[in-house]
């Protein structure tokens, strides 16, 4: 029995919108928001880069043609050297110290035992954003050692190896003290073995005179040497210059000295609360006290974090501050997925630790060091809030990169949409290297 008749195949095969619907209706929201949102303002700002501060706006720029000249402005203008050269240090500095410091913090996560917290502290500043952490560290950039932070610690480690002065300066009350404060004061009138020494100061405010200050002694010749006292020679309601008298204060902490005849300073000493001061065995001869310099040495005044010299350095220290944890924690993971017995084996064959780190740790972490390197090689092209957050408006040309600059002419009061353009090409071209760079280490992964 024959088998019934099938009907035949519908002639043709369905067309290639018909095969892809389903695709297409899923990929056309996006490609419109594509659009609209990048490759629209893309071509929009490569268009514009070619116009002029005054060419009319529209869907399509027109009118003042300006051609090259905003691109010739990238390279003429004195601000946008500057920023084009603050860039090239970002992109010197910046992703090989954090990628550099992230190694150093991931290694050290797996040799100590409070671990986790060490990891928590390091990584706190990603917690926050770019521009509050700008904030942080311009209060503590401030020069002022009673309200910067940083400049705080410098003082305090300062005063361990010279402490200031006892008064900031001071005028002799009598024409038989001469010199100055940086060089010292010193009595021309030589004296010898039970004398007594009256060194008073003038033009010292209240507020100066330091700390426990008491009633300026009064003096008693010791035989074999040499008594003084150095005071505040100064009485409310008048008085006797060049005397002490009840109501004046001695000058602590003041540092003296006592000179021989061929210039050579034979003694030292440092008054007390009453100002006085002994020179022991000082043998026969004429001496000449005097007022050593390091009494008026000024105290730590801060250094100028934030000014034109040192603002783009400390910029890159509080970004090296927040990114230190995104290496740390990247690495980190890369570090765990290393075999042990590779690193093992190499101790076995005697390696010490540092060979260990150089020739086997760090080779097998390049494919993630390189992640970190590239990823913050793209951050650096682009940062703008932690500048603008950080630099005074005094030093901010001095601090500006790129992205900041492009925000400046753009929208910072100039508003020269052409050259502000021009600046964002710019950006972008030096972005597209460092993509393909990335893009090739993905494929070259897959």
């Amino acid at each position: 029995m024959e088998p019934p008749v099938v009907a035949a195949p519908p002639s043709g095969e369905p067309g290639v919108l018909r095969r892809n619907a389903v695709a297409l209706g899923f990929l056309l929201p996006a490609a419109i928001l594509l659009t609209v949102m990048v490759l629209y303002p893309t071509i929009y700002t490569i268009i514009r880069s070619f116009f002029g501060k005054d060419a009319h706006e529209g869907f399509l720029p027109s009118g003042q043609f300006a051609g090259i000249d905003n691109y010739k402005s990238l390279f003429t203008t004195n601000i946008l050297v500057t920023a084009i050269k603050n860039s090239a240090i970002w992109i010197l500095v910046a992703p090989a110290l954090v990628t550099a410091i992230g190694l150093v913090f991931a290694v050290l996560t797996e040799r100590i035992r409070w671990a986790v917290a060490f990891k928590a502290i390091v990584f706190m500043p990603m917690a926050i954003s770019l521009f509050a952490t700008g904030v942080i560290w311009h209060v503590m950039y401030i020069k002022d050692p009673s309200q910067g932070a940083v400049n705080a610690a410098i003082g305090a480690v300062k005063s361990w190896v010279s402490t200031p002065g006892a008064l900031s300066s001071a005028s002799p009350s009598t024409p038989a003290l001469t010199g100055s404060p940086q060089s010292g004061y010193v009595l021309q009138k030589p004296v010898s073995a039970g004398s007594t020494t009256l060194l008073g100061l003038t033009a010292i405010p209240p507020t100066d005179v330091p700390s426990g200050a008491k009633q300026v002694a009064t003096l008693q010749p010791k035989a074999g040497a040499i008594t003084g006292v150095v005071w505040r020679d100064f009485k409310p309601g008048g008085g006797v210059i060049g005397k002490p008298e009840q109501g004046e204060l001695g000058l602590p902490g003041v540092h003296v000295k006592l000179i021989d005849s061929s210039g050579k300073t034979v003694q030292r000493a440092t008054t007390g609360d009453d100002g006085s001061f002994t020179f022991d065995k000082v043998g026969s001869g004429s001496f000449k006290p005097g007022i050593a310099a390091s009494t008026f040495a000024a105290p730590f005044g801060g250094v100028s974090w934030l000014g034109s010299r040192l603002i783009t350095p400390a910029v890159i220290i509080a970004y090296i501050w927040v990114w230190a944890g995104f290496a740390m924690v990247v690495i980190g993971a890369g570090l765990a997925a290393i075999s042990r017995e590779v690193l093992e084996a190499a101790r076995t064959d005697g390696a010490t630790e540092w060979q260990v780190f150089r020739r086997v740790t760090v080779p097998m972490l390049a494919p993630v060091l390189s992640v970190v390197f590239i990823t913050m090689l793209i951050n650096v092209l682009k940062v703008f809030d932690i500048v603008i957050s950080i630099a005074p408006g005094s030093t901010q040309s001095d601090a500006a990169v790129i992205a900041v600059q492009m925000w400046r002419q753009s929208f910072g009061g100039v508003n020269d949409f052409g050259l502000g353009s021009a600046i964002a090409v710019f950006l972008f071209l030096l972005v597209i290297p460092v993509l393909l760079l990335n893009v090739r280490r993905f494929r070259r992964e897959v």
